[in-house]
């Protein structure tokens, strides 16, 4: 039986996406699972990835990309005990995710809970599960807070939006103006970040305080304009250097916001907290915080609580064309590959 998955040939840009064919299954050893993937997330780590720029991953091309997946249990190898086929799993893969099969180990997989639609499901693994970590482990908030989103309108920038609004906080976002409606409709305060200066206007909205906690991507420069925006008693939460790998700024530049963001600004007695949060990091240390996290989702999920900004479902085979428009910046929300439909 012939199935695909989506490799990179080189470092560098989508056109060294390819797709590639399989003539026999992947059959699952001792203790592993194989999964019939349904659903892959996309988003601005897969292409850092795509680039070379992601620390996390040592793999050399050719791989498959893919951070993370929703699908079913298609079969089992031997002694596995956790799983029966047929069962929906997940996981955050890193790389491998872009596929239509794979196996994993037992102990890797997440289970999830019936009937859940894959492509929100999906949702949940990155992005969910990145913003409910920084807003409930890296942060202490209370409903009535105010918070700063910086990418409100990606990916994670919704589910922060998303779950801001579970949690009863007062959530501003920096977007362009083409997204300002997103982030309206969950109910947050939009910040055009071409035409005004975010931290001016954080300080009119808060009276000169400045927010609980401000959610970084941007990196280098812009962290220490963010930690401008936090309150005594508040936290700067860095979780991306988007204008590195973008070109906008350079490497040392970004050391340097790294050291103070890690050391310097939490010498200063002023009240102030910050920090650097990655998933994949924080799972390996806490794995147990992790899968209980992730199952808090994934039933607000089926109680119909979340409802994910997806901005398309395209098949497997467009995943090139998909990192184009998220090079461009032009997804709002989050793109899911369907990776059962390949036309």
């Amino acid at each position: 039986m012939q199935w695909k998955h989506v490799d990179i040939s080189a470092f560098g840009g989508p056109e060294n996406m390819k797709i590639v064919t399989e003539e026999a299954m992947p059959e699952p050893a001792p203790g592993e699972i194989r999964v019939k993937v349904l659903t892959a997330g996309t988003g601005f780590t897969d292409t850092i990835i795509r680039q070379g720029q992601y620390v996390d991953v040592k793999d050399k091309p050719p791989f498959t990309l893919g951070y993370d997946w929703f699908g079913v249990v298609d079969a089992l190898g031997e002694g596995v005990s956790r799983f029966k086929v047929g069962d929906p799993v997940a996981d955050l893969s890193v790389i491998g995710g872009y596929t239509q099969y794979l196996c994993i180990s037992e102990e890797r997989a997440i289970p999830c809970p019936e009937g859940l639609d894959p492509a929100a499901a999906v949702c949940m693994m990155l992005s969910y599960s990145t913003a409910y970590q920084m807003l409930t482990r890296e942060c202490s908030l209370k409903p009535g807070d105010s918070i700063l989103v910086h990418a409100a309108g990606g990916a994670v920038g919704t589910a922060l939006l998303e779950l801001g609004r579970e949690m009863g906080l007062k959530v501003y976002g920096t977007a362009s103006k083409g997204k300002h409606h997103l982030l309206q409709h969950f109910g947050a305060t939009p910040i055009d970040y071409h035409k005004e200066d975010f931290v001016e206007r954080i300080a009119r909205e808060t009276g000169g305080q400045g927010v609980a906690a401000v959610f970084d991507t941007i990196g280098g420069k812009y962290w220490a304009r963010s930690y401008r925006c936090v309150a005594k008693g508040g936290k700067l939460v860095g979780f991306g250097a988007l204008q590195v790998t973008t070109g906008e700024e350079k490497i040392p530049s970004l050391l340097w916001g790294f050291f103070k963001l890690l050391v310097l600004w939490q010498l200063l007695p002023n009240g102030k907290q910050s920090g650097f949060y990655n998933i994949h990091t924080r799972r390996g240390k806490k794995p147990e915080e992790f899968k209980e996290d992730v199952a808090t989702l994934m039933q607000w999920l089926k109680e119909g609580r979340l409802k994910p900004a997806i901005a398309g479902i395209r098949p497997l085979t467009d995943a090139a064309e998909v990192h184009r428009q998220l090079d461009k910046g032009e997804i709002a929300g989050k793109v899911i590959l369907d990776c059962q439909l390949t036309e």
